[in-house]
């Protein structure tokens, strides 16, 4: 696929997305979502793949909010189109993918855009970088997870405050309530998404996969985590990184994980 609205590239297996529409504020559309679906597909499938850095263009937005003129005349069953589709190859497919994704938040992280940073797994903000879901503003909630994923990371009643509120807040603050989990300043901020992911890529991809989706299983309803985490454990014993790390361990020298 050729990508219109974001770049996308891999180098030293660490797959970097950046949303291109820095006159927009890098806003949402269907486009994006569509080019960031196939994009997050590719990274899942790929096994030269070993972490994603998502961020957007510029300097003054990762991502704005939605292009609200796109679903501004839209019925009932058209807006609930557009969050199911939208959470389930987007925002749920990047929560689910196997490989850490990073968000580095560079400027207003708003509405749609906050909830894309929530659906990743790691969060980095530049010093400058604020944060809020304004959907109630125009009579609207988050539909792309939002109200599930601020819960988690921050709690019932901030959650609620911030959403009915409308407030936006400064990446000190979003530090400080574990929404994100590092500022650094701006110039610093590809840089340190890209430390982490560099410390992620030593280790073993399969564990890796299954250490993220036993985390997720914790705040599934309609699952164990327990259980979940039991068989993922298990599966590990059955990989050559297993035979390969704990060799590592005991003839003390540094691992070579091959994901096999």
């Amino acid at each position: 696929m050729v990508y219109q609205q974001i770049i996308a590239e891999v180098k030293e297996n660490i797959f970097y997305i950046t949303i291109n529409r820095e006159q927009k504020l890098n806003a949402l559309n269907k486009e994006v979502l569509t080019e960031l679906a196939h994009a997050i597909k590719f990274a899942t499938q790929s096994d030269e793949i070993r972490g994603v850095l998502l961020t957007g263009a510029g300097e003054k937005a990762f991502v704005a909010g939605a292009d609200i003129s796109e679903f501004q005349n839209y019925s009932l069953a058209e807006g609930k189109e557009l969050a199911k589709v939208g959470q389930t190859n987007v925002f749920d497919a990047i929560e689910n993918c196997p490989k850490p994704v990073v968000a580095a938040i560079n400027g207003f992280a708003l509405g749609g855009g906050l909830e894309l940073a929530m659906a990743c797994h790691i969060r980095i903000a530049s010093e400058n970088a604020k944060l809020g879901l304004p959907e109630v503003t125009l009579g609207l909630i988050p539909g792309y997870g939002g109200t599930q994923r601020l819960t988690q990371l921050v709690g019932k009643g901030r959650a609620i405050e911030m959403i009915t509120t409308a407030d936006m807040i400064t990446a000190e603050k979003a530090y400080r309530i574990g929404l994100v989990n590092e500022v650094v300043p701006q110039a610093e901020l590809i840089s340190k998404a890209e430390e982490i992911l560099n410390k992620i890529k030593q280790r073993a991809p399969l564990a890796i996969a299954s250490a993220i989706k036993a985390v997720n299983s914790s705040l599934k309803n309609n699952v164990n985590g327990f259980d979940i985490e039991i068989e993922e454990f298990a599966k590990c014993f059955q990989t050559e990184d297993f035979k390969e790390g704990v060799g590592a361990f005991l003839e003390k020298r540094k691992a070579v994980f091959k994901g096999e």
